[in-house]
């Protein structure tokens, strides 16, 4: 990956949402490791927190949190399987104003080239929601360390080339 070190880099507000009914502070190995990256990448970490699997309280979370003017980008971890509580993306589908398409589609992508066609089984996926970033991720701590690893850390940064998401944000609320 092509970083520009001419360009300055800057820090964004992340939120960073598990959704499960099974974590708990204690063993939420996904977010201690989402946590752990974007503090070392020199972003902000301004929210961390644990919801169950409940597509409401999901929906209700990202709506409260994507309005907040300190929050930049959300990443949830938990909730994108095939089981009848796994409903994050079904969620995120209903308040997106925008489906960000390729980040699923690539995060299967990378996973194949991990695990073969057990890929098939994610629905990670993103969406802007009132101009807010917000990135599911599976709950499996490698799958949140190839999500951040091989596609946040570079597109959360201005100095990524040919381009990220941090660049378009002044333009997210154009008509």
């Amino acid at each position: 990956m092509t970083i520009d070190n001419k360009i300055k880099f800057i820090p964004i507000n992340i939120a960073v949402i598990t959704i499960s009914d099974s974590r708990t502070t204690e063993n939420d190995l996904s977010g201690n490791l989402l946590e752990e990256r974007i503090i070392k990448n020199g972003h902000y970490l301004t929210l961390r927190k644990i919801i169950p699997d409940n597509i409401n309280q999901i929906k209700e979370t990202l709506l409260e949190l994507s309005n907040q003017q300190k929050i930049d980008c959300i990443i949830t971890t938990g909730g994108t399987g095939l089981t009848g509580r796994d409903t994050t993306t079904e969620a995120i589908e209903e308040i997106a104003d925008k489906l960000i398409n390729g980040f699923g589609e690539l995060f299967r992508y990378i996973s194949y080239k991990k695990i073969g066609t057990s890929a098939i089984q994610s629905r990670a996926s993103a969406a802007l929601i009132n101009k807010t970033y917000v990135f599911s991720l599976p709950g499996s701590t490698n799958a949140c360390k190839d999500g951040w690893d091989e596609i946040l850390q570079y597109q959360l940064d201005i100095r990524h080339r040919p381009c990220n998401f941090v660049e378009l944000m002044p333009r997210l609320s154009e008509k």
